[in-house]
C-alpha cells in the first residue's frame, strides 16, 4: 500500500473514522477547558472558531477553482463558478448563522443551527458529491471539504456543549418557522442568481430542484413547484428535532423531581 492510497477517505473507512474522532476529541477537550470560563468567553471562542472555518472555506474554494480534475468532473455543469460556491448551503451557512445566533442569543436561530448544522454537514460527509469520494485526504480540495464539514458539525454541537443553549420542546414551532423563513430567503437568492445569469445553476438549499435526491424527488412529484416542494420536509424535521429534544426534556424533568423530593423532607422537619 503506497502513501497516497493509505490516505484515501470514504464514508466510514478507517481514515474517515480517525478524522471524525479527532474532531470529536477537539469538541470534548474545548468543552472541558471552557467549562469554568464565563459565558462571554465561550461565545467568543465559538464565534472565532466559525470565522476561522469561514476563512478556511474560501481558501478551500480557491483551491477548487484551480483544481483541473474538479473542473473536468463538473464540466457538464459549467465548471467552477464562485456564485454557485458561496456558503449558502444547508450545512455551510451555519458558519455565518452560528456567530449571529450566539451573539444575539436568539433561541430559534440557535436551535436552527444546532439541529440543521450537524444534519446538513453529516449528509455531505456520508454522501460526498462527485470529486470528493475515494480520493486522498491530502489533496487540498479533500482537506477543505472534510475539514470544513467536520468543523461545522462540532461548532453546531458546541452551542449546547458550551452551555449556550439547551433544546426544549417550546422551541419547535418557532424553529420550524425559522427554517421556512431562511429557506425562503435562500430561494430568493437562487432566483436572483439564475435570472441575472451570475449563477445559472444556483440551487442552494435545493430550493429550485431536487438534483436527483430520492426523497426530494418524491416531494417534487407531489408539489412540482420550486421551494414549495420542500415544505413537506418540515414535519419530518419536526420529528427529528423532537427525538433529539426528548432526552434533554427527560433529564430536566428528573432534575425537577429530585429537587422537589429534597425540599419535602426539609419542609416536614421545619419548626411550626
Amino acid at each position: 500500500m503506497n502513501a497516497e492510497s493509505f490516505w484515501v477517505i470514504r464514508p466510514f473507512n478507517p481514515v474517515f473514522i480517525t478524522v471524525f474522532a479527532f474532531f470529536l476529541l477537539l469538541l470534548i477537550g474545548s468543552s472541558l477547558l471552557l467549562r469554568r470560563k464565563s459565558e462571554r468567553t465561550r461565545r467568543i471562542v465559538l464565534v472565532a472558531a466559525c470565522l476561522v472555518t469561514l476563512a478556511g472555506f474560501f481558501v478551500y474554494k480557491y483551491c477548487l477553482s484551480i483544481d483541473k480534475e474538479y473542473d473536468v468532473a463538473y464540466a457538464s455543469m459549467g465548471g467552477f463558478n464562485w456564485w454557485s460556491e458561496l456558503p449558502l448551503h444547508l450545512c455551510n451557512i451555519n458558519m455565518i448563522l452560528i456567530p449571529v445566533a450566539v451573539l444575539t442569543k436568539r433561541r430559534p436561530l440557535m436551535s436552527f443551527c444546532f439541529f440543521l448544522g450537524p444534519l446538513g454537514a453529516t449528509l455531505a460527509l456520508v454522501m460526498p458529491g462527485m470529486g470528493f469520494g475515494g480520493y486522498s485526504l491530502l489533496l487540498p480540495r479533500m482537506l477543505g471539504y472534510y475539514g470544513t464539514h467536520f468543523m461545522i458539525v462540532i461548532e453546531a454541537l458546541a452551542i449546547v456543549c458550551y452551555g449556550l443553549y439547551r433544546p426544549s420542546f417550546r422551541d419547535l414551532p418557532r424553529t420550524l418557522l425559522t427554517i421556512a423563513a431562511v429557506g425562503l430567503v435562500i430561494f430568493g437568492i437562487d432566483v436572483l442568481l439564475r435570472t441575472t445569469g451570475l449563477g445559472p445553476k444556483a440551487n442552494y438549499f435545493f430550493a429550485m430542484e431536487s438534483e436527483g435526491n430520492p426523497v426530494l424527488d418524491i416531494f417534487h412529484g407531489l408539489i412540482p413547484l420550486p421551494y414549495l416542494y420542500l415544505l413537506p420536509c418540515l414535519p419530518i424535521i419536526g420529528v427529528y428535532m423532537a427525538i433529539i429534544i426528548l432526552p434533554f426534556h427527560l433529564t430536566e424533568r428528573r432534575g425537577e423531581n429530585a429537587g422537589r423530593e429534597q425540599k419535602q423532607p426539609a419542609a416536614a422537619g421545619a419548626p411550626r
